[in-house]
């Protein structure tokens, strides 16, 4: 299988990459299968935390080159058939951060290209010291403006270092990941999963609305245009979390502790 799901009882489940042999380069039928699993996830309330990570000793080497000759559906034409692939790859950004769970990329190894992309579109990274990223597009003749790079990258690192590691498609190792911000934690190797899901575990401790609030405000101000407009929607969003309840509870439960 391409895809390993653990769904673990705490409500924190992993989701690994399963071609450990080529580094779990993406293939079409695994994009698809991403697709289809997150969003049957997105579905599922019982997983609180998703952890996205990859078999083996890499995360993610991108697209399979071995593929790039031709492309699905290519007999309606090749520009239609590589559009068509190049917006199923892409879409797996916007499917991981529409995702009502929070998505923790736990990087093992290589994360290029493609790979680099997914690991961007999570809403929080942490590496191990065997991690790497780097836009690899760039090395084969394209653009490193892909799978949401030019956006997600400036957005994490600022816009000096990601135009370095965009122009430059060097490797940027997780000392230095960790350094300028790309991932929030750098960790022994076999400590990552371990650590990863003690992040997680920490976030599915709190309400489930107010994680996912907390994500999709968090996501939504980024866009934001002024401070003003994230104003407005961070206390529209206070008024509709407060009606699950859950603050006059955690209130009441203080005062008791009070008296």
């Amino acid at each position: 299988m391409d895809l390993l799901l653990d769904k673990n009882t705490n409500g924190v489940w992993t989701l690994r990459l399963n071609q450990a042999a080529r580094l779990n380069a993406l293939s079409d039928a695994m994009v698809q299968g991403l697709h289809q699993m997150l969003a049957d996830i997105d579905q599922d309330e019982a997983c609180r935390v998703l952890i996205l990570t990859g078999e083996g000793r890499g995360f993610c080497a991108g697209f399979d080159l071995s593929l790039a000759d031709d492309a699905p559906g290519s007999e309606r034409g090749e520009a239609a058939a590589w559009t068509r692939r190049q917006e199923s790859f892409a879409g797996l950004v916007t499917r991981l951060k529409s995702l009502h769970q929070p998505v923790i990329a736990a990087v093992n190894g290589p994360a290029n290209g493609a790979g680099f992309g997914l690991a961007l579109a999570c809403d929080l990274r942490m590496a191990s010291t065997a991690a790497s990223f780097n836009a690899a597009f760039i090395k084969v003749g394209m653009s490193s403006c892909d799978i949401g790079v030019s956006y997600l990258l400036p957005r994490s690192v600022g816009a000096a270092h990601a135009f370095d590691i965009m122009l430059t498609g060097r490797m940027v190792d997780a000392e230095e990941a960790g350094r300028i911000g790309l991932v929030s934690r750098v960790v022994a190797p076999d400590a990552l999963l371990e650590q990863a899901l003690l992040l997680g575990s920490h976030i599915a401790s709190h309400d489930g609305f107010a994680v996912w609030m907390t994500k999709r405000g968090m996501w939504a101000n980024l866009e934001a245009s002024s401070l003003s407009a994230a104003l407005e929607l961070e206390n529209r969003t206070q008024i509709l979390a407060r009606t699950t309840g859950v603050l006059k509870a955690k209130a009441q439960a203080f005062k008791r502790r009070q008296t």
